[in-house]
């Protein structure tokens, strides 16, 4: 059966706002919450628990509605950037107007904030400095390096801080597994910059590789890098991680090709390579959580 080329039209429209909200990374981090709920802040309680729990539910799609908007926001600032950065994607971005992405940006927060006003007051107040903070980020921050590394990171790492809260964990091995997840996440915003140096030299974007040059950015990767095996150790030989003890061993395998290829690189395609492996060593630590606790989480289904 032929498609229309209306319904071709609209499926080309879907495609463009999964695009522009980064759709994939949107379910990936969801997908993360209610690991990290079942696994890591409330492994005692039963499954069915945490998964029919109402004010977690709201917590994760609050989260979700403001990374989706955010995502917007950013994309709306970079238009120009990406065309250089990422002109294939642009293309595809571009089916839905800047007036279409203002509007959904609007719309998501407002909703973010609904759902967070059946959890809390308190809720309504962190999420609205969330918003806030990503849309400082996207329309200043960014520009500027270091500090935009740090701040993008820190609100990558939000959405598990507001399920942290929620369930009030503070045993010491959280803060180490997000200690992992900032500097793996610090590593690739850093990585992404080399990337896209191109987009942000013609646009006077203050990243790191622009002012202090590729071989001091280099430098204070492989820094992030060692630092990283700190948390690391720690998990590995501190804390009952469980079967987990797999994914740290790996994903500090690959951090070691990671900086082999690191300096070996000089092209922007090598820097998109290095940047998928990244991405591949966070997407396997997301279903790797499942791995803390092998001989229960079944058990817990009852």
């Amino acid at each position: 059966m032929r498609i229309s080329r209306q319904n071709k039209r609209l499926l080309l429209i879907a495609l463009s706002l999964f695009s522009v909200v980064r759709g994939y990374n949107v379910l990936m981090i969801t997908l993360g919450q209610y690991l990290t709920a079942i696994f890591i802040m409330a492994p005692d309680l039963p499954l069915k628990s945490v998964l029919f729990d109402l004010s977690l539910f709201l917590i994760v799609t609050a989260s979700a509605l403001t990374i989706a908007s955010g995502y917007i926001i950013n994309n709306f600032y970079d238009a120009e950037k990406d065309l250089i950065n990422k002109p294939n994607k642009v293309m595809i971005d571009r089916l839905v107007n800047q007036k279409t992405k203002l509007v959904g940006y609007f719309l998501l927060n407002f909703a973010a904030i609904l759902a967070a006003a059946y959890v809390s007051f308190r809720a309504v107040l962190f999420f609205s400095a969330y918003i806030f903070g990503i849309w400082f980020y996207s329309h200043k921050l960014k520009r500027y390096p270091f500090i935009g590394n740090l701040v993008s990171t820190t609100l990558a790492i939000t959405p598990f801080f507001a399920v942290f809260v929620y369930y009030k964990n503070f045993e010491a091995v959280i803060f180490v597994h997000a200690t992992f997840l900032f500097l793996l996440l610090l590593i690739r915003e850093m990585t992404k910059d080399l990337e896209n140096l191109k987009g942000d030299l013609s646009h006077n974007y203050q990243t790191i590789p622009v002012v202090y040059g590729i071989r001091k950015t280099k430098i204070a990767i492989s820094i992030a890098v060692c630092l990283l095996g700190i948390p690391a150790y720690l998990l590995l030989q501190k804390f009952d991680i469980g079967h987990m003890y797999l994914y740290f061993y790996g994903s500090l395998f690959f951090l070691v090709i990671y900086m082999i290829w690191l300096w070996r690189s000089s092209k922007k395609r090598d820097y998109l390579w290095l940047h998928n492996l990244l991405k591949f060593i966070l997407v396997a630590g997301v279903f790797s959580i499942i791995l803390l606790d092998v001989p229960l989480w079944v058990l817990r289904l009852f």
